[in-house]
């Protein structure tokens, strides 16, 4: 198989293995020059793995990797190792094929000032060092990117700008993240790992699992199918196996049964089914500051912290990388002293933290139930440790895994582990979704929906914010806003206020639900100008055509949105009558044609957008 000129990369036929356990045999796959593959799958699939062969740092057991000639390949890593002393300067000088005052430009649009340039490594912050490895990678100059988990440790200005730097990149990239709305707002294909398999899906990342269901439910019909046709053929046989008269017929129809190859419907991934102990009765109170400064002994980061939390606030918090929200919940967590002022906790509560780096600093010869029983809460007996790993899909044998051989999702299931056998009833969270697949994300956020107890946490998941929050706390100029509601109305003042100077950004007005819907412009038309107007009849006349010219474009539009309802239901037939193709290629069908429906969604939104505005044109007129 040789490589087309629109391929950069193709695996052919790979198969890889550690010890006896088999990642994938036989897994063929290819990019091509302009795809933004999202590549998904559970943890422990090999996602990370398959990016370390594609980039030449393991050998594939079998099979093998052919690159075309101009492929240049940039690999952002998960996990790098850092020369913390460097100058950030010194780093992106390293490998890089642009001249550091091209770099310095294109740095403002991810935020890196002059100063940071010239600090080194280990004063930036989490979201900062991302920033400078990104950088990096753009200095590469690739018309091929990897990035392993890159919206890791992020703000959400920095997430939106990489959004939209992914969105306009000219060349290829495989893109690894358990983040749905990004995936779904950066990619146009989906490569799933799963159960050793490799299989490629076109559109985003709600087209695969639309595909994905369509697939499944179509495999079903045809295994019921075939397990009638091999039922009736065993029926027959029965019947009319001991006449002579049908022995030539019997002997045929279980020749065919014989030939017949079975068609398997893999059982669906197992997945994490994560419970929350019930927490230790506490009262009302959990937790009160009052004017307490919180940093380190060199240097306030938050000052003047006056905050009272209660039993059951779920408290999403934001701000941007380099801010405090780390320094803020270790000083909530008693990992970091507060320099100043008075810190009083409620009844009987006492915190579970889930930092940052948390599933790093797992001892590499402890077992699975060896780090969980460590951390339990003295009441948790050994069953219930057993519990919660078989919940966390630590079950039989792999409860003595050792850390040092576990992914980092593993890693990170056993720390979520550590954390719930606190039976705590305060969960302080610092990015509790990094590294985990799409399935332990959800069930994580099932179960923290369901928490009882208090919770306090970080994550540049926005969907994950949106469902676990009820309040808001941003961290801000060394300082702390409460919002007291849910994250789209934060988001909504964000960016209805935060962008109108700094002056207005200085003091971001917060509203009330009950204020939002009298805060919002009112469209209205002065009852004054036609009076004051010395050609009043010629203004009126006026009036008359346009109404008259709008009416006309709205009857229009009304044509055009039936036009466009027939052919949505033409494509949706269409769509329903795809079966019964091999895997690949039926994904690539349906593909085009979910996107033809997302396209005539689109216009047909549009046009009633358009035939909304004209009704209000209209009513605006017949006022006047």
């Amino acid at each position: 198989m040789s490589v087309s000129p629109k391929n950069l990369l193709q695996l052919q036929e790979g198969a890889k293995s550690f010890g006896s356990r088999s990642l994938f045999a036989d897994a063929t796959f290819s990019v091509n020059e302009d795809e933004h593959i999202g590549v998904i799958g559970p943890n422990g699939a090999g996602k990370t793995t398959l990016f370390k062969i594609l980039a030449d740092e393991l050998e594939l057991d079998d099979g093998k990797v052919v690159r075309s000639g101009n492929l240049r390949l940039g690999y952002l890593k998960q996990h790098d190792v850092w020369n913390l002393d460097q100058t950030v300067e010194e780093f992106l000088s390293q490998g890089t094929s642009i001249p550091i005052w091209e770099l310095k430009k294109m740095a403002v649009q991810l935020g890196l000032t002059d100063a940071q340039f010239e600090a080194p490594i280990r004063s930036l912050s989490g979201g900062y060092r991302m920033r400078a490895k990104l950088l990096h990678l753009l200095g590469e100059e690739p018309n091929l990117m990897m990035l392993d988990e890159p919206t890791n440790y992020l703000d959400l200005e920095t997430l939106l700008v990489l959004e939209e730097f992914l969105q306009s990149f000219k060349g290829a990239f495989l893109l690894i993240s358990h983040d749905r709305e990004f995936l779904r707002r950066t990619t146009d294909h989906i490569l799933e790992i799963e159960n050793g398999d490799f299989v490629k899906f076109s559109g985003n990342i709600d087209d695969y699992f639309e595909q994905k269901q369509m697939l499944r439910e179509q495999l079903q019909k045809q295994v019921m199918s075939q397990s009638a046709k091999r039922q009736e053929v065993l029926d027959f046989a029965a019947r009319f196996g001991a006449k002579a008269t049908k022995a030539r017929q019997v002997q045929s129809r279980l020749k065919q049964l014989s030939k017949m190859e079975t068609i398997e419907l893999k059982a669906l991934p197992v997945t994490a089914k994560i419970r929350i102990p019930p927490p230790i009765h506490t009262g009302r109170m959990t937790l009160e500051i009052e004017d307490a400064d919180l940093g380190y002994p060199d240097k306030i980061i938050i000052q003047g912290v006056n905050l009272k939390i209660e039993k059951g606030d779920h408290i999403g918090v934001v701000g941007f990388n380099g801010a405090g929200k780390t320094t803020l919940l270790r000083s909530l967590a008693m990992d970091l002293d507060s320099l100043y002022g008075k810190v009083a906790w409620g009844y009987q509560v006492e915190a579970a933290y889930y930092a940052q780096h948390v599933a790093e600093r797992l001892s590499p010869d402890e077992s699975v139930h060896e780090a969980l029983a460590r951390t339990a809460h003295r009441d948790v007996k050994d069953q219930e440790i057993l519990d919660i790993a078989g919940s966390l899909l630590f079950s039989g044998d792999a409860v003595r895994k050792k850390a040092s051989v576990l992914s980092g999702g593993e890693k990170a299931r056993v720390a979520l582990g550590q954390m719930l056998l606190k039976k705590s009833p305060l969960l302080i969270l610092d990015e509790p979704t990094n590294h985990l697949d799409f399935y332990t994300v959800e069930a994580l956020t099932q179960a923290l929906e369901k928490f009882e107890g208090t919770i306090i946490f970080v994550s540049h998941d926005r969907g994950f914010v949106r469902r676990i929050a009820t309040k808001i706390l941003e961290v801000r100029n060394g300082e702390l806003h409460l919002f007291p509601g849910p994250y789209d109305e934060y988001v909504w003042n964000v960016q209805r206020y935060g962008n109108q100077g700094s002056d207005k950004k200085k003091e971001l007005k917060i509203r009330h639900r009950d204020q939002l819907a009298s805060s919002k412009p009112e469209r209205t038309l002065s009852t004054n100008a036609a009076e004051e107007s010395p050609d009043k009849k010629q203004k009126v006349k006026e009036l008359e055509s346009d109404k008259k010219q709008i009416e006309k474009n709205l009857q229009d539009l009304d044509k055009k949105i039936k036009i466009l309802e027939s052919r949505m239901i033409d494509q949706s037939t269409k769509l329903a009558s795809l079966h019964g193709q091999e895997l690949n290629k039926l994904s690539i069908e349906i593909g085009a044609s979910q996107r033809k429906i997302h396209e005539l969604e689109a216009e047909f939104l549009l046009l009633m957008e358009q035939k909304d505005s004209l009704t209000g044109q209209i009513s605006d007129l017949k006022s006047s």
